[in-house]
């Protein structure tokens, strides 16, 4: 993942220092809980989970911005430091978030890290909420954060907790279905974001090793281009996935290539759209790669 954050976190960290002192986000009768997710299809969830019962701020939100150029502000620090329960992803995806969270611990916290639940770390494929595996996960965490700051409406929360999991079996369902139509047919990506997703539908992904090195900012190799323009010029691939969030020289190239041979072009995000949820963006994402890959021309 690219590190070109700018984060300016000697002076977050001394106002998450100063916020912490004088913040209190304990739960009483009639008071929400406060929460912060990093990411916005994490605070979905939270949501869901809490119903009226929390304040829920994600930060990272925008579909149209590159999120590896994020900047932290006055106000990220303080919703940082105003939450009572702060939602990562880890595996060093959002470094900016656990810096500010050791910049100002506090024992009355909670941080829920998907990447620790699900046993990755950093240098793994970071985009952990394309498996399926993770929200369940997630949910169930903040489902005990908030039980546990919130005593009172644990059977609210565990009821809602069931609806969620219920709604995100929906999700499981048509990697199962789609995975039945399409395992071992032939992909390529600009970009690993999709990559856990696609190994859950039995995908074939082609060109992972110029994925990882736009991942990590690195310039693929010349040799690598080549293979890459080669499987789309020769139709080696039923669709080409990118990332629609990064715009790059060389993607739009591709594109241009895929586009040239025919080849289906799936646009993939890493942030949830507006005006929908996290559910409902992965299957319509999974409706549109099953259109491609269904498609007799390509």
């Amino acid at each position: 993942m690219r590190t070109t954050f700018k984060t300016c976190l000697a002076a977050a960290a001394g106002a998450l220092i100063f916020l912490a002192a004088h913040t209190t986000a304990v739960a009483a009768d009639g008071q929400q809980t406060a929460i912060a997710a990093a990411e916005n299809f994490y605070g979905d969830i939270a949501r869901q989970i809490g119903g009226d019962r929390v304040a829920v701020t994600s930060i990272l939100t925008n579909p149209d911005q590159d999120p590896h150029l994020f900047e932290t502000t006055p106000g990220t620090v303080r919703q940082i430091a105003d939450a009572r329960i702060v939602i990562v992803n880890g595996a060093n995806y959002d470094p900016w978030a656990e810096k500010l969270l050791q910049a100002a611990p506090r024992p009355d916290r909670v941080v829920i890290n998907a990447a620790q639940l699900t046993g990755r770390k950093a240098g793994a494929n970071p985009h952990l909420w394309y498996d399926p595996a993770t929200m369940p996960a997630v949910a169930k965490a903040i489902a005990a954060a908030l039980t546990q700051a919130d005593g009172t409406h644990a059977a609210d929360y565990a009821s809602r907790l069931d609806a969620t999991l219920s709604k995100l079996a929906q999700i499981d369902a048509r990697v199962a279905h789609l995975k039945g139509k399409h395992a071992g047919k032939a992909v390529t990506a600009t970009e690993p974001v999709f990559g856990l997703m696609a190994s859950a539908l039995g995908l074939t992904m082609r060109n992972e090793r110029f994925q990882l090195a736009m991942m990590n900012d690195t310039e693929p190799s010349a040799r690598d281009v080549a293979a890459f323009e080669n499987d789309l010029k020769e139709r080696k691939v039923k669709a080409l996935i990118y990332n629609s969030q990064v715009s790059e020289k060389l993607t739009e190239r591709l594109l241009a290539v895929a586009r040239k041979a025919k080849v289906p072009v799936v646009a993939v995000t890493e942030s949830m759209p507006a005006n929908t949820n996290f559910v409902d963006w992965m299957l319509s994402e999974l409706d549109t790669l099953d259109r491609a890959l269904s498609d007799p021309n390509s």
